[in-house]
């Protein structure tokens, strides 16, 4: 979210034990769950409690599931399924299907998601924000830039998340570092990753801006979570 919120103002808030950095910008704000089903439920419920918006947006990066999708696309999903319990939430606009896992995808997971759900995208969190925004009565949406195509296999990077869903990404750096056969494709991602995130905050300033046009007699803070 670098590239969005350099000139946002920013504020401490705590829910749960945990202290979170909330971003703010005119009727906007925004909040770093971090990695993960349980971790964007809590940031969920955080936000929530503390500015009351109108609409939660879960943001991020996703893995496509759909060969034709390559890096830097971005997806606003018309549905958003559970991998987990088979949930399914129906946002009422954008297309395709975004399915959320409990694990990160590797290549053969992909697969096996996109003929199980017909999905075009795999994250891991906005399942879990949309079952926190819908338990509260607050609308949901979601943006999702595509980080790595569907034949990418991702190195393994699940026991390098935190229980707070940060990454360590100095244990991954050592990691990668003593095993060369892991460069080539951890740099793809660090190139795959920089140019969807480009992508990503590009697609939330049109997003909110087309929203804000669209809501301008509401008086309540519409919400970008990730």
């Amino acid at each position: 979210m670098r590239p969005l919120i350099g000139s946002w103002k920013v504020r401490m808030i705590g829910q749960g034990g945990r202290r979170y950095r909330l971003f703010e910008n005119g009727e906007t704000v925004l909040v770093c769950g971090g990695i993960g089903a349980e971790v964007a439920r809590r940031a969920t419920e955080a936000v929530i409690r503390e500015v009351s918006p109108v609409r939660v947006i879960s943001v991020g990066f996703a893995g496509a599931l759909d060969g034709s999708l390559r890096v830097g696309h971005v997806l606003e999903p018309r549905t958003v399924i559970n991998a987990a319990d088979g949930a399914r939430t129906e946002i009422g606009s954008g297309e395709g299907i975004l399915v959320s896992s409990a694990t990160v995808a590797g290549k053969e997971q992909k697969a096996r998601l996109g003929r199980a759900y017909g999905a075009s995208a795999v994250d891991m969190e906005a399942a879990a924000v949309a079952q926190g925004a819908q338990a509260r009565g607050v609308e949901f949406g979601a943006l999702k830039a595509i980080s790595d195509a569907a034949d990418f296999n991702l190195p393994e990077i699940g026991r390098f998340v935190a229980d707070n869903g940060t990454f360590r990404s100095v244990r991954f750096a050592c990691h990668v570092a003593l095993r060369p056969w892991l460069w080539r494709t951890t740099m793809a991602l660090a190139r795959n990753s920089s140019k969807a995130s480009r992508a990503l905050c590009g697609a939330i300033v049109s997003y909110i801006d087309r929203e804000t046009h669209g809501c301008q007699t509401l008086s309540d803070e519409p919400l970008v979570s990730t």
